[in-house]
């Protein structure tokens, strides 16, 4: 859809200077503004490029913050995970 804007002078001269700095057409800055205030676009956080690429590529942030967990797997007291990579059985 196409639509005729309005902006303040300040408003377009800061528009201008994000586009410049960022690279980004004014377009995809007040499509950006406009899916965070619409709530079209997740407002966890700025809408930077890492956030974009997560969403083109489908990654999905953690479920939980990182956490200390305790291995499931014990080895014998002396063994190395390296001693169980160095083996003879191995091809």
């Amino acid at each position: 859809m196409a639509m005729n804007l309005r902006l303040t002078p300040e408003m377009a001269t800061a528009l201008q200077a994000e586009a410049e700095r960022t690279g980004q057409s004014q377009q995809e800055i007040a499509r950006d503004a406009l899916g965070h205030r619409l709530h079209l676009i997740d407002n966890g956080g700025p809408g930077n490029e890492r956030q974009r690429a997560r969403a083109d590529f489908g990654l999905l942030p953690a479920r939980q913050p990182y956490r200390r967990v305790t291995p499931r797997l014990r080895l014998p007291k002396g063994t190395t995970s390296l001693d169980l990579l160095d083996r003879d059985d191995r091809f």
